[in-house]
């Protein structure tokens, strides 16, 4: 009965966890978010060979995903190796990067209370902003999975709310107004994801810690924002 049920019901969309793709720079990124404030878990290696870093929030998590010289075709081993079930959606239909369905089967080796505490104060990814110079077609994927009457028009485009996040289609200029210059966007004019915004329980926290570490921030849509030059290609928003 229970899966019958849960078969009928409609499906939800849910931030999991965002990924940064730093390519072969995985140290500097690492590096850049521990001087950021972030808490990031010891290095992971996957079975296709890519290494990685997290940051573990309340109820979703950031990733910075690249490879190490040498490991690309090596696979992980370990005492205990987090799984998960991933169902990716087609490259045709998603122009911004890589969307996918994940399921953990050990969340308990993933959402740890020892690494859910950061030094900046972050609690939980906000939200997910993609650049797109027509934030419609870019969303109809998402409207299409999720159902009719997903989409929020907002100012410059389109949202929806996935968990404890908000994920925005942008136009170019909506994103240079609400980041405030600190986000890049491609020059191409393709999509990309070109921000993320933090909860954080005062924004005290990520300031004094800012500058403290030298790090520059300016104000941004009810909060600060750190530029993608310092971020890994992706402003960074923090919001109380």
């Amino acid at each position: 009965m229970s899966d019958l049920v849960a078969a009928s019901q409609p499906l939800r969309p849910v931030l999991d966890h965002a990924v940064i793709n730093v390519m072969g720079k995985l140290d500097e990124a690492a590096a850049q978010y521990t001087r950021l404030g972030f808490q990031l878990t010891e290095r992971g290696h996957h079975t296709l060979g890519s290494s990685n870093n997290l940051a573990i929030f309340g109820t979703n998590y950031l990733e910075l995903l690249g490879y190490l010289p040498g490991r690309e075709t090596m696979r992980a081993g370990g005492a205990r190796d987090a799984r998960f079930k991933v169902i990716r959606v087609s490259g045709d239909a998603v122009q911004n990067g890589r969307t996918f369905f994940c399921h953990h089967d050990t969340p308990e080796l993933v959402y740890r209370p020892e690494w859910q505490s950061h030094p900046n104060g972050v609690v939980d990814i906000v939200e997910f902003v993609i650049a797109s110079h027509e934030p419609a077609r870019t969303a109809v994927v998402y409207d299409r999975m999720f159902g009719p009457g997903l989409l929020t028009p907002v100012q410059g485009g389109v949202s929806f709310r996935a968990g404890a996040a908000t994920v925005l289609m942008l136009e170019p200029a909506a994103i240079a107004e609400r980041y405030t210059g600190a986000a890049l966007v491609s020059e191409d004019g393709s999509d990309r994801m070109v921000a993320l915004t933090f909860k954080v329980a005062s924004l005290g926290t990520p300031r004094a810690l800012f500058d403290a570490a030298g790090i520059p921030y300016r104000p941004c849509a009810g909060g600060i924002v750190v530029s993608h030059a310092d971020a890994a290609n992706v402003a960074l928003g923090f919001v109380a």
